[in-house]
């Protein structure tokens, strides 16, 4: 499920086209999504003072979909004052966050094996939303989509889920896994965005840059 997206150019950028998009993000996933698409992209990321893992703290009673909006124009605040800071040229931004939702149960990223181990048990043989939230700076407007996908594990034998957990994989990733690593193989079903539960949902991506006004190379 996503959000409509509105291919209308931002009425500040109506004569502008831009060659470039900067990412603000470290993500290797996502640059390599929009390398997928033809889209050149800068990096933005945190500087080292930043405290960037705040920016995603849940808040109590927050609806996944709610959290992920939230944190992703979070991300696009700080990542537009990181721009004016650093007297860069002038582009659009792009941020994006991705969780995973078991009902109103969030997954984020887990803290370590043991916690990642505990992710995966939950998912086995279930199904699960995995949510990506799109936003790029347009003048002053901040346009954001969602994407909404639905996958489902296979049963999860205890030695897989073990054997993943320490294999490092699952670090740095909502829900503990990469849909594109080797857990793949015990994906039963998919409903949604690949793209999406990689980390940048594309579909929603090319509209928001196309009303950006960013060119592809």
């Amino acid at each position: 499920m996503s959000t409509a997206p509105d291919d209308r150019p931002c009425a500040a950028t109506i004569a502008a086209v831009h060659r470039f998009v900067y990412l603000a993000s470290a993500s290797p996933r996502r640059a390599q999504l929009l390398d997928q698409i033809g889209v050149r992209h800068r990096p933005l990321v945190a500087a080292a003072d930043e405290d960037a893992e705040r920016l995603e703290a849940e808040r109590a009673g927050e609806l996944p979909e709610d959290y992920v909006r939230r944190v992703t124009l979070a991300k696009l605040r700080a990542a537009r004052r990181r721009l004016a800071a650093r007297g860069l040229a002038q582009a659009p931004i792009l941020c994006a966050d991705t969780t995973v939702a078991l009902g109103r149960r969030l997954l984020g990223k887990p803290a370590d094996a043991e916690h990642a181990t505990r992710m995966l048990r939950a998912l086995s043989g279930r199904t699960h939303r995995v949510l990506s939230a799109v936003a790029v700076s347009c003048g002053r407007a901040s346009p954001l989509l969602l994407s909404v996908s639905r996958v489902r594990f296979a049963v999860l034998p205890e030695g897989v889920i073990r054997a993943y957990a320490a294999s490092g994989e699952p670090q740095g990733k909502a829900g503990a896994y990469a849909v594109q690593g080797c857990i793949a193989q015990w994906i039963e079903r998919i409903e949604g965005s690949y793209s999406g539960i990689m980390g940048l949902p594309l579909f929603e991506t090319r509209a928001l840059l196309a009303r950006a006004r960013v060119a592809p190379s």
